[in-house]
């Protein structure tokens, strides 16, 4: 897989971490989804106008609505375990013009 662990193709990377635990919003944008996915559980997309979106997924809960506006460093939910889990972690995703990029290549404060 390119991004992630595992046989089977994965955009984006999985960071493990307690149910409960902040997430926040990597850079400022509009939330561009807030609610539930099949596969990715409790999810938040945030549009950055600049053909970046990223992706937030496999939340406990999210605090953040469509449409909404939010500043990097904000929290847009909490991780947890949902969706196809395997347990409690956080699947965070770029995406550039609709298709996932490496992101690790554009985390900074890691």
């Amino acid at each position: 897989s390119p991004f992630g662990v595992g046989r089977d193709f994965h955009p984006g990377i999985d960071i493990a971490g307690r149910v409960g635990l902040p997430v926040i919003a990597t850079a400022s944008g509009v939330v561009s989804f807030s609610g539930w996915d099949q596969g990715f559980g409790k999810s938040v997309r945030i549009d950055h106008a600049n053909g970046f979106e990223t992706l937030y997924a496999h939340l406990e809960q999210v605090v953040v609505y469509e449409n909404e506006k939010v500043t990097r460093g904000e929290v847009i939910g909490y991780l947890g375990n949902t969706g196809l889990s395997t347990g409690p972690h956080l699947h965070y995703g770029v995406l550039r013009n609709r298709v996932p990029v490496d992101p690790t290549r554009y985390i900074i404060d890691f």
